[in-house]
């Protein structure tokens, strides 16, 4: 019997795709049928989920001009037709979100709970967030004698990753659209099917409410290809790009020989601070809570969140407690099969990513870190009949100082390093000495101290406690974690020129 996930898409859904989404058409590549493909591989071992066309440059470049032909019409579109396409693709996503969860579970191996929840309806929420903001937002403003005027930056290309696929998308292509934007979509290559169902909706919506075709475009192919092909196109005026630190320097050099602009979110190595409620430090109250929250954080996913606060910093003198609960807490974690609902944790979605994680930990034990929890799945922990999937168990490293390559490195994995300090101001200095600076956290149930600490982090998003998401507020990073910022009317801004009129 196949597996149910792969066997529900396959009865439902098209998932060997053979054309592009280009100037509201649905194209087949220049190359026509002898073009190749890319298989969308199962990352639990079971056969392939699908295969999409292996663009080429050409085939970027036909998406470009599209883009380029609708841009002027879209641009000079009312913002209330915005709004109307804004929140038709919302409801096109919320129609279909069994699709889109099923479809994004079985490529990237998130379990259904997660590929509902949070991928699926939290992209519709972007779209609907920036429809909304829309009904009042402010395009101009006097500045004694000169107006001001925000108008749309133009062609987008936006390149987008696996680990969140669809709302990663959502975050780009609807705050670029409302801006007044033309996009050309190129998702991973891990991870794409998502994005053809995209395409589907906006095949429904824009002739629904009277936008160009033109005006959202889907092409695929690898990133030294497609994605080099879109960056460095002349007729690109903006570049969004999500994915490594390395990845996205190359991003920006290759935007670099025609000056565009260049927004990026990239890796991160963040820290969640467990302050001490008293001033000799050696009380910290709701520790359990504070061990159960920093590690629902590091494995959500599977760990494959860049935001994840994977460095847990720790009073000396609680820290062997909090190891120890750390270490019975992961325990409780299981591995399950993505297909099912449940607080379960799926593979890691590539064989790559899969082999640089146990490469990670292998040298973790190697650096002297103390593995208290984890490692490779043996059979007996992995979901019954998928031993061949990307499995890893929750894993908890103790005894980490921050020049070990576990604290410094992104592992993008279910891997968390716990490290002591002595007093805030190690802490500080701790939390801060990275590379990278997307995010963090701080726990301490003294909300106003919380506070002041947070200020400390230099990151684009710090929580405290257990504070909420909000797909109004901005996110992006400090240092080599990115440039610019997404989300909100701060996202908006990424796709808009400023011009002064003076008089």
């Amino acid at each position: 019997m196949g597996h149910p996930v792969t066997h529900s898409i396959r009865s439902r859904l098209d998932t060997e795709r053979r054309h592009f989404w280009i100037g509201g058409a649905w194209r087949p590549p220049v190359g026509g049928d002898d073009t190749p493909h890319t298989v969308v591989a199962d990352p639990t071992g079971r056969e392939a989920v699908g295969r999409v066309p292996r663009g080429t440059a050409r085939d970027a470049g036909e998406a470009v001009a599209a883009a380029r032909e609708a841009f002027p019409v879209w641009a000079a579109t009312d913002a209330g037709v915005r709004r109307e396409l804004l929140a038709a693709v919302a409801e096109g996503i919320s129609q279909r979100e069994a699709d889109f969860a099923a479809v994004i579970s079985a490529e990237m191996g998130a379990p259904l709970d997660n590929a509902l929840h949070t991928q699926t309806r939290l992209a519709a929420e972007v779209f609907q967030s920036y429809a909304d903001l829309l009904a009042d937002h402010a395009w101009e403003e006097r500045i004694g004698a000169s107006q001001i005027v925000r108008e749309p930056v133009g062609v987008v290309a936006a390149i987008t990753p696996w680990n969140y696929p669809l709302y990663l998308i959502a975050a780009k292509v609807a705050a670029a659209l409302a801006a007044g934007c033309a996009v050309v979509l190129k998702p991973s290559c891990d991870a794409p099917l998502n994005a053809f169902l995209l395409a589907e909706v906006f095949a429904e919506t824009c002739p629904a409410v009277g936008a160009p075709g033109g005006v959202f475009n889907l092409v695929t192919g690898p990133g030294k290809v497609v994605g080099e092909a879109l960056t460095s196109h002349p007729e690109v005026d903006a570049v969004s790009f999500t994915g490594s630190t390395e990845a996205g320097r190359s991003v920006a050099m290759s935007a670099a020989g025609t000056v565009k602009r260049v927004g990026l979110e990239l890796g991160g190595k963040s820290a969640r601070v467990i302050l001490a409620d008293e001033p000799d430090g050696t009380t910290v109250r709701d520790l359990d809570d504070a061990v159960r929250l920093a590690l629902s954080d590091a494995f959500y996913n599977s760990g494959q969140t860049c935001t994840a606060c994977t460095r847990v910093l720790v009073p000396d003198a609680v820290y062997d407690r909090a190891v120890a609960l750390a270490a019975e807490e992961a325990g409780r974690w299981e591995l399950g099969d993505p297909a099912l609902a449940g607080e379960h944790l799926g593979p890691v979605a590539t064989a790559r990513q899969y082999v640089g994680v146990l490469a990670h930990i292998e040298q973790g034990v190697a650096e002297g870190a103390r593995l208290v929890a984890g490692g490779k799945a043996p059979p007996a922990r992995t979901p019954d009949g998928l031993g061949a999937g990307h499995w890893i168990l929750p894993t908890v490293f103790a005894d980490v100082t921050n020049d070990m390559a576990v604290a410094r490195e992104e592992i993008f994995g279910p891997v968390v390093c716990f490290l002591r300090y002595r007093d805030e101001e190690e802490a500080a200095r701790i939390a801060n000495d990275s590379i990278y600076g997307l995010a963090g956290a701080v726990w301490c149930t003294d909300r106003l101290r919380a506070e002041r600490f947070a200020r400390r982090i230099r990151a684009g998003l710090v929580t405290v406690n257990s504070g909420r998401f909000s797909v109004l507020a901005p996110t992006g990073g400090y240092k080599q974690s990115g440039v610019g910022r997404e989300l909100g009317v701060h996202g908006l801004d990424e796709y808009t020129e400023t011009k002064t009129i003076q008089w």
